[in-house]
């Protein structure tokens, strides 16, 4: 056994301070959410303060939902983001293009919904993100899962596990699918949309102690370009 080396996102940021003081725990990207029905859903004006406030080697994630090219690209512009995350459903067209911007795109994929982990060969050069989608909005809505079933996955493609994640579950579930990256959000929260510092402290030092058997070293959030 090996340790875990792979990156971490704490996604749902909100406030500027908090962004800030997640980026001082170690962690790899901060993502902000720009959609509405969320409780985490962010302005773009505040998501640009987010942005600004954070050290240069820290990716800025956009989560987007069925949104336009359009749409897309003028929130990454005027935010200042370096990647982009789709969560909905998504063609490989729109992937595709947006990539041809040079921007990273995560898409997500679900083992109990669609698009679903059998639909990855659709896609383009991508990594996946991957939860289990059985919850009311899209993204992890704090339920664990069998985080074992996206393990042969994770050995074929870029994988980001999401969903139930927490100081508690994440040496089981690294232990158990072995991704590339891993993606919490109310798990390091104190109320959606807020984090909670320690819970992130207690998160990465949890993480510190996972060991696994391979670490593919796959990068996740920056260009496929740049990706090894």
């Amino acid at each position: 056994m090996t340790p875990w080396r792979g990156e971490v996102k704490i996604c749902g940021l909100t406030q500027v301070d908090e962004a800030a003081a997640c980026a001082a725990c170690g962690v790899n990207a901060i993502g902000m959410v720009f959609y509405p029905p969320s409780p985490r859903n962010v302005t773009m004006n505040r998501a640009r303060d987010i942005c600004r406030a954070l050290p240069a080697e820290i990716a800025r994630v956009g989560v987007f939902v069925n949104e336009s090219f359009t749409h897309i690209l003028n929130i990454v512009a005027y935010c200042g983001l370096t990647a982009v995350q789709l969560h909905g459903q998504e063609s490989p067209e729109l992937v595709t293009r947006i990539q041809n911007e040079g921007i990273c795109v995560i898409k997500a994929l679900f083992t109990h919904a669609a698009p679903s982990i059998d639909d990855a060969g659709r896609y383009p050069d991508t990594p996946f993100l991957v939860e289990c989608g059985k919850g009311r909005l899209p993204g992890g809505n704090a339920m664990t899962w069998n985080w074992r079933e996206v393990y042969a996955f994770g050995q074929r493609r870029p994988l980001v596990l999401a969903g139930g994640l927490s100081s508690e579950t994440i040496m089981t579930a690294i232990s158990e699918a072995s991704p590339d990256a891993v993606d919490v959000s109310s798990g390091v929260e104190s109320s959606p949309g807020r984090k909670d510092i320690q819970k992130v402290r207690d998160f990465m030092r949890a993480i510190s102690m996972c060991t696994v058997e391979k670490l593919s070293g796959r990068r996740i959030w920056q260009p496929a370009s740049h990706r090894r």
